[in-house]
């Protein structure tokens, strides 16, 4: 069951960041895309599904993220990411506040990423 959920996880982490990067292209170019009800909801189901997969691995693997720091740190940062995503596409008016809430976003989902390969809060340092 690990496996399935572990596949199911980083096939939804593609389709999160693929979505996300359209969609701030969409809104840098004005695009009425953004008011589709299926743009609207399919990154919320998609993100539900890689949370629901996430909290299933830890559950099999008895992982706590407060014993497993490695966690807590993706756990914040997955919390920035959200925020830096929301202003990105959402909620930042100035075109300069949009393209950093977007970088800043990406460097959190790297962070993510390079914690999650080495299970280090400071993957760089190894």
């Amino acid at each position: 069951m690990y496996i399935i959920l572990k596949h199911l996880h980083l096939n939804c982490i593609a389709l999160s960041i693929v979505f996300f990067v359209t969609r701030f292209y969409w809104r840098k170019q004005h695009s009425s895309m953004l008011q589709k009800k299926w743009v609207k909801i399919l990154p919320h189901s998609i993100d539900t599904i890689l949370l629901g997969s996430a909290i299933g691995m830890a559950i099999i693997a008895s992982i706590n993220p407060l014993e497993q720091h490695w966690l807590a740190a993706k756990i914040l940062a997955l919390l920035a990411y959200i925020v830096a995503g929301t202003f990105a596409i959402k909620r930042a008016q100035s075109a300069n506040a949009q393209n950093i809430s977007f970088v800043f976003a990406l460097a959190c989902f790297a962070y993510i990423l390079m914690v999650a390969i080495s299970k280090q809060v400071i993957p760089w340092m190894n």
